[in-house]
């Protein structure tokens, strides 16, 4: 397996669903410019199957998306139709519009900090999500506007795209106040004016190196997953600290999808040519699945190979419980209400923040070192 694989060509399922998104993302476009009027009568699914030379199915998953945005209503018997939104009322108190990629995994403890701070004030909150998907966030951050937030905690997509300064000015620049979280503009340095929360990523990925480096591992190896917006900062934290411990990088980066395809059984492979005996892996899933690869190659963790992963969602359920770098979630949602709150109390006699926060090792059996005692994240 190569540092740099090759991109897999496009299955016929990848191929469908491209289309149902396109499709949607047309219609998406063509409700927001005015072409169908709230309330008007969308074509059939069957007129548009015959039009664009789209199956059913795809025309179907197209309308199943614009329904669930809550962009279209079916009516039983009649076809579909353009919403109709409705009004805005006047409200006695704050509600802060939160958008995220999901609300699966990750995000959980983040929304649970925001929900909190929120709800101690007495201020509302109006969750959307994209589910990864960036040509959703404009219409779900359209939506959240229309519900009439008075302020926005964003979560964007940043990476893989064609200019994301300037989708970072056009978010600022909408009608409320927008804080950032877990995403900035790394390479901007001062130029970049987001107020944002985000975690130390690099600052992760130093600390459990050293971690490694201290308990006597020379040769230590990083293990990623392409295509994911915390990518670039681990490695940039990895190769960092093995500049400064004075050792030769190692590097491997798989496709996500190949953690599925013997990409485990691959790796340990390399890993054990590379002579490396301990490794830094990105995230907890491929973590584990590495653990399970070493088992039954009758490689021993953390005597023959020590392992520390990243985000600690799932890593104390492994079979060894995996050593993990632990970024704090629910502190960073917590701050991102709080931030916003002050912005929208003070206006522009507010500073901007921005504010990064240095995740957490947590000691387990995965690297041999002495286990930490059990501990909550700090509140």
């Amino acid at each position: 397996m190569s540092k740099n694989p090759a991109p897999r060509k496009i299955r016929d399922a990848d191929a469908r669903d491209l289309k149902f998104r396109a499709l949607a993302a047309d219609i998406r476009r063509g409700i927001l410019a005015g072409t169908w009027a709230a309330g008007a009568k969308l074509p059939t699914e069957a007129q548009l199957a015959a039009e664009t030379g789209l199956s059913l199915t795809t025309v179907r998953r197209a309308f199943d998306d614009l329904v669930q945005e809550g962009l279209v209503v079916r009516r039983q018997g009649a076809g579909s139709f353009v919403a109709v939104r409705q009004p805005v009322r006047r409200r006695s108190r704050l509600t802060v519009g939160v958008l995220l990629p999901d609300t699966q995994l990750y995000y959980p403890r983040v929304l649970q900090g925001i929900e909190e701070t929120l709800s101690a004030q007495d201020v509302g909150l109006q969750l959307a999500t994209y589910n990864y998907m960036p040509e959703r966030e404009d219409s779900s951050i359209e939506f959240l506007i229309d519900s009439g937030v008075d302020g926005l905690i964003l979560v964007p997509t940043l990476t893989g795209i064609t200019d994301p300064q300037r989708r970072v000015r056009d978010l600022m620049s909408l009608d409320v106040p927008v804080v950032l979280l877990e995403r900035s503009l790394m390479d901007l340095g001062p130029g970049d004016r987001t107020e944002h929360v985000c975690s130390d990523h690099q600052g992760g990925a130093y600390d459990a190196v050293l971690h490694l480096h201290g308990l006597g591992h020379a040769r230590i190896s990083l293990l990623t997953r392409t295509q994911t917006p915390t990518e670039p900062a681990i490695v940039a934290g990895y190769e960092r600290a093995a500049a400064d411990l004075g050792f030769e990088p190692q590097l491997f980066r798989v496709l996500k999808t190949d953690w599925e395809d013997g990409a485990p059984e691959e790796v340990l492979g390399q890993l054990r040519q590379s002579g490396a005996s301990a490794a830094l892996v990105f995230g907890d899933r491929e973590a584990t699945l590495l653990e399970g690869a070493a088992r039954r190659a009758g490689i021993r963790i953390p005597e023959d190979l020590a392992l520390v992963s990243y985000d600690d969602e799932l890593a104390d359920l492994a079979e060894v419980p995996l050593t993990a770098v632990a970024p704090a979630k629910h502190r960073m949602g917590r701050m991102a209400a709080e931030i916003l709150l002050r912005r929208l109390a003070e206006g522009e006699d507010c500073p901007i923040h921005q504010v990064r926060l240095r995740p957490r090792l947590v000691v387990r059996e995965s690297c041999g070192a002495k286990r930490q005692s059990a501990h909550n994240e700090e509140e």
